[in-house]
């Protein structure tokens, strides 16, 4: 049974920083473009970033563009979100999903396969 599962949210204070792990098993996510996604409360799911597989090209929104960093660890099969100067707008659940491609092939929704269930980030004061 294949599982994905998210790890590191939490509560930050604004301006904090927190790094979110996401996990595979039986799924190699090596061949697999990966992206982070978040919904925030009242509002639509939204890409946040998104990591090629080969190359690591990587992808960020607007919105978070310089404060975040998608990495990779294809040995641990493990992919990354390193979130800096957070703030308030950034309160959201933080889902990982695998893309079909192995690049970074867009945000929409049936791009993906895989998702994990999710991790709580809070940014308060």
């Amino acid at each position: 049974q294949w599982q994905l599962v998210e790890s590191g949210g939490g509560l930050v204070q604004p301006g904090g920083s927190l790094t979110l792990s996401c996990a595979a098993s039986s799924l190699t996510l090596e061949y697999h473009a990966m992206s982070w996604f978040r919904r925030a409360p009242g509002k639509e799911r939204e890409g946040v970033s998104c990591i090629n597989s080969a190359d690591s090209h990587t992808h960020y929104a607007d919105s978070v563009k310089g404060r975040f960093t998608i990495s990779r660890d294809n040995a641990k099969n493990t992919v990354y979100l390193q979130m800096n100067s957070l703030k308030p707008e950034d309160t959201a659940i933080y889902y990982c999903a695998v893309n079909r491609d192995y690049y970074c092939s867009g945000y929409a929704r049936n791009l993906y396969d895989y998702w994990g269930q999710g991790t709580q980030v809070t940014v308060s004061s």
